[in-house]
């Protein structure tokens, strides 16, 4: 059931490669990190965010699938209105 549900996310975020998407990660500690960049790669258990920022310390972040299935990461694809959200929703 996992395997499927990750299986789905990574499908979802292949569609989107190359596009710019907003990430709200957890931080830890209730602080939460928003970032903007372009979806670079998606590989079979992580995709990779080419940040936007030229301020930060790091160019590039990566995340799991399973991130997103946990909630701990939220992306949003920005087509014209930023209000895609990849997520997962199970029955």
């Amino acid at each position: 059931m996992a395997n499927n549900a990750l299986l789905e996310i990574k499908r979802s975020l292949d569609a989107h490669v190359g596009h710019k998407i907003t990430l709200r990660a957890n931080g830890g500690r209730k602080k939460t990190i928003e970032r903007t960049g372009v979806l670079e790669e998606t590989y079979p258990s992580v995709f990779i965010v080419k940040l936007a920022e030229e301020h930060q310390t790091f160019e590039r972040v990566s995340y799991s699938y399973a991130d997103i299935l946990t909630d701990s990461v939220e992306v949003t694809v920005c087509d014209d209105d930023c209000q895609t959200r990849i997520e997962y929703v199970g029955n």
